[in-house]
């Protein structure tokens, strides 16, 4: 059995004397969503571009589902659905019959699968009509349910919330964790919107000037990283005597809270050991770091690409 989805390996792309993508290794697992993300000019859409075959690639490799984008094209692509930019349609034709269009450049769709990523999308109500009376949210949906129909192991989406409105942005990001979750696709998007990446991935990447820089497990860092918490409790003189006792925890503020920079996976043990010294907890403030703040840490504030 793959263990890998989708492997990136040791790829480097030149345009001219300019290295713009060097040297990026990492691997898309099945069934999750994997944020991209970096600065303008980071080499973001040159990546997914080489992933799909649209450009060349000057080293390196793409092995989808173990075939190689180089020596065996055909066989590669056919595991990937991938909407690059903005979905292309045809305004003056209805959802389903651009659907019925772009099936007929695959073999074996049939009505019953059009029918099923229609529901996948939620675009029931609204696939007779013309794609031109469309929200861009449905165009999006639309787009997607497109890239799905010849069933891809590994979604690509660049930018798929570019343009939406909040309801837009929410009900791509439930079709998504849905097709991760319910249908094992691994997901792979590029976004500049950190809160909804943060939202949607399982991992991210993070490259910048052409390198990738780290890879971080979001569900993993939210259980295990340090983190601000404020204390609601009385009495606090007893409180804070209490936090000084025990180890590993830093006392940031006694003044009119008690603020504390503690691992999140001891804040239960802290808030036994205040109720057992007869101290009242009435409130745990826990203030995370955001995905936008590591990610700033990571790359630098004001890096302009």
């Amino acid at each position: 059995m793959l263990k890998s989805a989708m492997e990136i390996k040791a790829l480097h792309k030149d345009i001219g004397r300019k290295n713009i993508i060097k040297n990026l290794s990492f691997d898309i697992r099945p069934g999750e969503v994997f944020g991209f993300i970096g600065p303008n000019g980071a080499g973001k859409t040159t990546t997914i571009r080489m992933m799909v075959g649209l450009i060349g690639i000057t080293k390196g490799d793409v092995v989808i589902k173990g075939h190689s984008i180089k020596k065996d094209y055909s066989k590669a692509i056919s595991e990937v659905g991938a909407i690059v930019e903005n979905p292309e349609m045809y305004p003056f034709m209805t959802g389903w019959q651009n659907l019925k269009h772009f099936a007929g450049m695959s073999n074996g769709i049939t009505n019953e699968r059009i029918n099923e990523v229609v529901q996948l999308v939620g675009l029931e109500n609204a696939i007779k009509t013309k794609v031109g009376k469309y929200s861009l949210g449905m165009r999006q949906r639309l787009g997607i349910a497109q890239a799905l129909l010849h069933k891809p192991s590994v979604l690509i989406l660049d930018e798929p919330t570019n343009g939406l409105d909040p309801a837009g942005i929410r009900e791509i990001r439930r079709y998504i964790r849905r097709l991760a979750v319910e249908d094992n696709v691994s997901v792979i998007v590029s976004s500049h919107l950190l809160s909804e990446i943060e939202l949607m991935c399982d991992r991210i990447g993070v490259i910048k000037n052409g390198k990738l820089i780290a890879i971080k497990d979001l569900n993993e860092e939210a259980d295990t990283e340090e983190c601000t918490v404020n204390l609601e409790v009385n009495p606090q003189e007893e409180a804070i005597e209490v936090v000084r006792a025990l180890p590993n925890i830093k006392l940031l503020d006694t003044n009119e809270r008690i603020q504390i920079q503690i691992n999140r996976n001891d804040i239960p043990h802290l808030v036994t050991t205040l109720v057992q010294k007869d101290v009242q907890v009435f409130g745990v403030n826990v203030a995370q770091s955001t995905l936008e703040d590591r990610f700033l840490e990571m790359i630098g504030e004001n890096t302009i690409e």
